[in-house]
């Protein structure tokens, strides 16, 4: 190696050096930043025919997790194992090579209820359809994603058509002996407008008949509907259930609206709400089984009745699980699916490309991403309320500080040592 040669090596040193600086220097200014993955400069010796150095390769240790840290915003969201959220600069970007992934959850609803980031990337998810379901996505592109809005949800007006009713009526009050008062009750049903109607119901004891009710129904005007007597079984296993039922339609009832039951214990109304007859089932509960209405000894239990279908409410508030699933909270009390905050995976995060803002782009050496629901196939959880904190260690980041400065000092002295050989060189002549 000849004296210019060697001085190639120390400048080459300072530079791969400086760069080790600038790599420590970002990691420390980043202490604090939710998600920030400690970047590094391996140094890597570089030959080219007679001379030698050393460059400086940056990596970064995307595959480590920081610490998990609570938040007070239940949007604030955390990758608790493997995995990354996807992000777009640009709300609902209709361009899937756009996409990125990170792991800086710190979003929150922008004006129009977009989920944003301090980065300023939109966060985005599968919507769920009507039916519940997230379905005819590809999970193999970013082409099916959208932007997370926990705004503009509305949950429209949804006609009721089906419904139960269950609890226990007292055995004592059956047979003969004076009349009882009926226990009323309602049930609460929606119309296809969502106009909230209600009907009557009433179980009266048989005087005559041990382990014998009729319920009365009425509609929302007090109208009568029909009746439906229950007898119950009072021995052996199947005691306090149903042994069988019969109905009988209300004389005053007009075609098309219809009171009917089947022998599985549902009745079947057909209640005239509109232009068109709204068909609703309401389950007593079937012969033999205790899971609907029963009769045991003991006190009248309020009755627990449900009953489908919703009115036009706003959205109250969202609920994040750890499947990545957002819920919708609205004002009526309902909750629905909106979102499926999905887990983007790669075969090597170290391989991935390092963007302004914290984020990531896929490359060659990171193979491609596969978009997971959440703690399925090898993807982490989601957690609600709790942000990943930097991997950067001060004390780490001190220390090799001191031994960079050091191969730093040593590279300079390489150059002024040869810079002092190459001038007595040159005094050689004199």
């Amino acid at each position: 190696m000849t004296i210019s040669s060697a001085m190639q090596a120390g400048v080459s040193g300072l530079r791969a050096n400086g760069e080790a600086v600038n790599r420590i220097s970002e990691n420390i200014a980043n202490a604090g930043t939710v998600g920030y993955k400690r970047s590094f400069a391996s140094m890597v010796t570089n030959t080219a025919g007679d001379s030698s150095g050393v460059r400086a390769e940056r990596g970064s240790a995307v595959d480590l997790a920081g610490t998990t840290q609570s938040s007070n915003s239940g949007t604030a969201l955390a990758v608790s194992g493997k995995g990354f959220f996807v992000v777009s600069k640009v709300a609902n970007d209709p361009n899937p090579a756009n996409y990125m992934l990170t792991r800086a959850g710190d979003f929150k609803p922008d004006a129009n209820g977009d989920l944003v980031n301090a980065a300023g990337f939109f966060l985005a998810g599968y919507s769920f359809g009507e039916d519940g379901t997230v379905s005819g996505v590809d999970r193999t592109t970013f082409g099916s994603l959208e932007t997370v809005n926990v705004q503009q949800a509305t949950l429209t007006a949804e006609a009721s058509s089906a419904g139960s009713i269950s609890g226990n009526l007292p055995s004592a009050l059956t047979g003969p002996g004076p009349a009882q008062a009926p226990f009323i009750s309602s049930l609460s049903y929606y119309t296809p407008l969502g106009e909230r109607q209600t009907l009557g119901l009433s179980w009266a004891p048989s005087n005559v008949t041990p382990n014998e009710w009729t319920l009365s129904m009425s509609d929302a005007q007090g109208a009568a509907l029909g009746e439906v007597t229950v007898n119950f079984h009072d021995s052996g296993e199947l005691a306090g259930s149903p042994s069988g039922y019969a109905f009988a339609a209300d004389p005053g009832l007009v075609p098309p609206a219809e009171f009917t039951m089947d022998g599985d214990g549902n009745i079947q109304l057909t209640l005239m709400t509109g232009a068109e007859p709204q068909a609703i089932t309401i389950a007593l509960g079937a012969v033999g089984s205790h899971g609907g209405i029963t009769q045991f000894a003991g006190d009248y239990e309020p009755q627990q009745i449900s009953m489908d279908g919703s009115e036009v409410s706003a959205l109250s508030r969202t609920e994040i699980d750890e499947g990545g699933v957002l819920y919708g909270v609205f004002e009526n009390g309902m909750r629905r699916s909106l979102y499926e905050i999905s887990i983007a995976m790669v075969d090597n995060p170290n391989g991935l490309e390092l963007l302004d803002g914290n984020a990531y782009r896929v490359t060659l050496a990171s193979g491609d991403a596969v978009i997971n629901t959440a703690g399925t196939a090898g993807a982490g959880t989601v957690l609600s309320g709790a942000l990943e904190g930097s991997t950067v260690d001060i004390a780490q980041e001190m220390t090799d500080l001191i031994q960079v400065q050091r191969a730093y000092s040593s590279n300079a002295k390489i150059i002024t040592t040869a810079d002092e050989m190459l001038q007595e060189t040159t005094n050689l002549k004199r």
